[in-house]
């Protein structure tokens, strides 16, 4: 699709009609829609997102996450690299975290990732995380599926990895790898049993040079401390792999062990109840978000809301009455 004909900005059937061209400026524009918390627009993504439901669901969603300095970004970009080489189509859903304070965002993962960046089969959308739970923007779902409905068969999701809970993004992916430093014998005091209950793989990172030894060390720690857990499927014992994203080291086995995870979970039936369980969730806390958005600009609520949250700052009137004040409110 040629500049001339690029679809009105707005539009539902012109992204579409892009979207499904693969016009890399309409998927941006789609998504920027979808991301809007006008209600104007919030109408247009739903009828953009129903329009193009029926070319979603084929690609592999993978979630990858780690502590700052872990090495997320060059990990990814020497991965996804390696992918479109063998004829795949990358897109990298990348969180950049927000202040809670002003909403700011350094957006900055396009120079974190110089070989994507550049690469025609790869596409980057860096996005505010605004706060939400598990470091993901509250609309990457809907993102996902305008990628895949481009052309995308391998959709990465980088978390900001700031200790916030990972579940939001774990329930929102086929596979999820949570990278790790080397030095485990620290970071198993400090770590999250939680991170290591929903992992699909452990990939120690920055497993070259002076650090290999020190990886291997690490491997084997976080081997241990998985093998006290109960696996979170039945169908899937999840593996630890040492590997350099800067070298690229160990990039292959973490894709063919993603390969035989999804070859494991489609024969057992899981993959497809996963997904749509995921499904599932996400109706609920989309419906969860718009009841809270009416509680608080309902005529009958707002201003009764404001006056109960200040009584419980101020500890004159008990959470729980307050709650039930405005249950009664809205009639539930």
């Amino acid at each position: 699709m040629t500049t001339a004909t690029l679809p009105r900005k707005d539009d539902p059937a012109d992204l579409a009609e892009g979207i499904r061209a693969g016009n890399r400026a309409a998927l941006a524009r789609a998504i920027t829609l979808v991301e809007s918390r006008k209600a104007e627009h919030r109408d247009k993504a739903r009828r953009l997102i129903q329009e193009l439901l029926p070319l979603t669901g084929t690609a592999q969603r993978i979630g990858i996450t780690g502590v700052p300095g872990v090495g997320k970004s060059t990990t990814i970009d020497t991965f996804g690299s390696n992918l479109t080489d063998e004829g795949h189509k990358v897109a990298v859903l990348a969180v950049d975290p927000s202040s809670t304070r002003t909403g700011g965002s350094i957006l900055g993962d396009k120079t974190r990732m110089a070989r994507l960046a550049v690469d025609r089969n790869a596409f980057i959308r860096p996005s505010p995380s605004a706060g939400t739970l598990g470091g993901v923007a509250e609309k990457t779902r809907e993102t996902m599926l305008l990628c895949e409905a481009a052309g995308f068969d391998v959709i990465l999701v980088e978390t900001v990895g700031i200790g916030q809970s990972e579940t939001t993004v774990a329930n929102m992916v086929d596979f999820f790898l949570v990278l790790m430093l080397p030095g485990a014998g620290d970071e198993l005091q400090g770590i999250k049993k939680g991170v290591l209950e929903i992992a699909d793989m452990i990939a120690v990172n920055k497993a070259d040079g002076e650090g290999a030894m020190r990886a291997q060390s690490a491997a084997s720690d976080y081997r241990a401390a998985l093998h006290i857990l109960a696996p979170k499927s039945p169908n899937w014992t999840p593996p630890v792999v040492t590997i350099s994203g800067l070298a690229n080291e160990g990039l292959d086995t973490v894709w063919q062990q993603i390969g035989l995870h999804k070859e494991r979970m489609s024969a057992s039936g899981e993959w497809q109840s996963r997904r749509s369980e995921q499904q599932v969730a996400w109706m609920y806390d989309l419906l969860q978000q718009r009841m809270m958005e009416a509680l608080k600009k309902g005529p009958r609520t707002a201003g009764r809301l404001k006056d109960l949250e200040h009584d419980v700052r101020a500890g004159r009137t008990a959470v729980s009455v307050a709650v039930e004040e405005l249950a009664d409110l809205v009639g539930v």
